[in-house]
């Protein structure tokens, strides 16, 4: 698996040096925006352990491709991956979260999905994507529907927040409604995001 490289971000793939940003996120309050939810706290050994059976577990069927988001100086922002690829039919489902919340709502994130997606089509030749988020979270559902993402379902009362229910959300794309990425950059202006972060657009 190979580093993606983008505007505002480079997707590398997820390695045991990581476990310690991962620790991070996965105990913030990040991680109820990107899971749907309420959340318990996760170990530093279990992440690590993810990380270690994830990455010898190509052997054993697991499909999944992850990557941790980094901006254009090395700093570690968050994660992105395909949960999973049904390689038969052709889809996969995404996950993704910025974990600093420094980060948030300045074209980061569109950025790694569009790299993700870009990967997911043009790569590996599926044919369908889908991701989930939880109704409150109007920022994802902004990003994801700016991206070319459509909504599909919408699951109520499927999880909760602070003991109260909410509603769960699913977004999809067809591979023939991929715009493509160059495309999407112009619509979401994301270069000039990158000159005004960076100083020059990459």
């Amino acid at each position: 698996m190979t580093t993606l490289y983008g505007l505002l971000v480079d997707l590398v793939p997820t390695r045991p040096e990581y476990v310690d940003k991962m620790v991070e996120f996965w105990n913030n309050d990040s991680r109820r925006w990107a899971t749907m939810g309420d959340y318990g706290p996760i170990s530093r050994a279990q992440i690590k352990r993810m990380v270690e059976e994830r990455s010898g577990a190509r052997e054993r069927g697991y499909t999944g491709v992850h990557f941790m988001m980094q901006d254009k100086n090395g700093q570690i922002i968050g994660n992105i991956g395909l949960n999973w690829v049904d390689q038969w039919n052709r889809y996969a489902n995404l996950g993704a979260w910025i974990g600093d919340e420094a980060y948030w709502g300045g074209g980061f994130g569109a950025d790694g999905l569009l790299l993700l997606t870009d990967y997911a089509f043009d790569w590996l030749d599926l044919r369908r994507l889908f991701l989930g988020t939880m109704g409150l979270n109007e920022r994802a559902q902004r990003s994801v529907e700016k991206c070319g993402f459509l909504l599909e379902a919408r699951r109520r009362s499927a999880t909760f927040v602070d003991g109260k229910p909410v509603d769960e959300l699913e977004y999809g794309m067809m591979r023939e409604e991929w715009l493509g990425r160059e495309v999407m950059i112009e619509q979401l202006g994301l270069r000039e995001k990158a000159a005004q972060r960076y100083g020059k657009a990459e």
